[in-house]
């Protein structure tokens, strides 16, 4: 498949490029896109066919349910069967953003979508590309992030054309994303709301909204043996770099000596090691190839540069990468949940 890529920056001049993209969507085609949070990879959400053609250019396993993108209010009633008082606070607080809400779905949703699940993730970016790519589609757009399941989510075209050019029709490039970590996916068809995956809407800011609001227990450990994920990213490992990710709590002094001295030893194996780290003490690992994350109280900046700094790695051909713990603040509970699901939940307390 030749894959057509289109300069979109300046949306207000593409026009032309947005009404053949929404062609595509409409014929059953693949088109992927920015967001504010990371590109999507997007097909048409009620067809079932291309729902499967999202999850066979990735190859994603198929009871990891997509997210559908709206934008418009007016097409959500459509998708689902019922809109819970909580989910319209939630929507009337952060919709356009970056949260994604899970509904009980409507029978206009095949179950190629969902993973075959009953329920639904919803989503309205706020993203110009995003929201005039959907409404050239005249229809709700299915979209997970554009790479391979499993690898760095991309925040970049080019890390999408690294993926998947030749797999998909079109990718519409709107420059560097400005989150860069996926959105915070919330359930909402129980009593209180459910964060099922931890992002830039934090903890913290549903709980001024819900007092009973908590965190599944997939956002901090692996699901059991037989556990149906609710949404993208609670099963399987995700955004992980070729090389084994290990992350070190501890002490500023104890976490440098532990790297320092697996540095030392994977050097005279003749291997090359990475560490994720921050302005703080980049200095702090002279052997090895180091990716500053920006400053530690600078969260965003951090969330910014996660999945491009993993995708460094894997250029740099490093055998090894490090990361230090990033906890705290509120984007912390975020930035942990990927680094843990990249480490397939591999840290060491030191």
């Amino acid at each position: 498949m030749d894959t057509k890529v289109y300069n979109v920056e300046e949306t207000g001049r593409c026009q032309e490029i947005f009404m053949e993209a929404g062609r595509v969507i409409r014929s059953g085609g693949l088109v992927a896109f920015p967001t504010e949070t990371v590109y999507g990879l997007g097909g048409n959400a009620l067809d079932a066919r291309a729902s499967e053609k999202i999850y066979a250019a990735k190859g994603r396993p198929s009871d990891n349910p997509l997210i559908v993108h709206i934008a418009d209010l007016e097409e959500l009633p459509d998708l689902v069967a019922e809109i819970p008082p909580m989910a319209e606070t939630l929507m009337n607080q952060y919709w356009p953003g970056p949260l994604t809400l899970i509904f009980k779905k409507s029978l206009k949703v095949p179950p190629e979508t969902t993973g075959g699940l009953d329920t639904v993730a919803v989503r309205m970016p706020d993203h110009e590309a995003a929201a005039m790519l959907i409404r050239a589609s005249g229809v709700p757009i299915a979209a997970p992030s554009a790479n391979t399941s499993g690898r760095p989510s991309p925040t970049r075209a080019k890390h999408v054309q690294e993926d998947l050019s030749g797999k998909v029709d079109m990718i519409l490039d709107g420059g560097e994303v400005g989150i860069g970590l996926e959105s915070t996916i919330i359930d909402v068809t129980g009593s209180d709301p459910v964060i099922l995956r931890p992002g830039y809407v934090s903890l913290d800011m549903v709980k001024k909204l819900f007092e009973g609001v908590r965190m599944d227990k997939a956002c901090t450990e692996p699901l059991k043996e037989g556990e149906r994920p609710k949404a993208p990213g609670m099963k399987y490992r995700h955004y992980a770099p070729k090389a084994g990710l290990t992350i070190v709590e501890g002490g500023r002094a104890e976490v440098s000596s532990f790297i320092n001295n697996h540095i030392q030893e994977e050097s005279l194996a003749g291997n090359k090691v990475g560490v994720l780290c921050t302005e703080e003490t980049a200095g702090c690992y002279p052997g090895g190839i180091c990716k500053c994350m920006g400053r530690r109280a600078d969260e965003e900046t951090v969330a910014h540069n996660l999945f491009a700094a993993l995708r460094e790695f894997d250029e740099e051909e490093v055998s090894q990468i490090y990361s230090e713990s990033f906890y705290g603040g509120q984007l912390g509970q975020a930035i942990m949940n990927r680094l843990m699901k990249a480490a397939g939940y591999h840290l060491i307390q030191v």
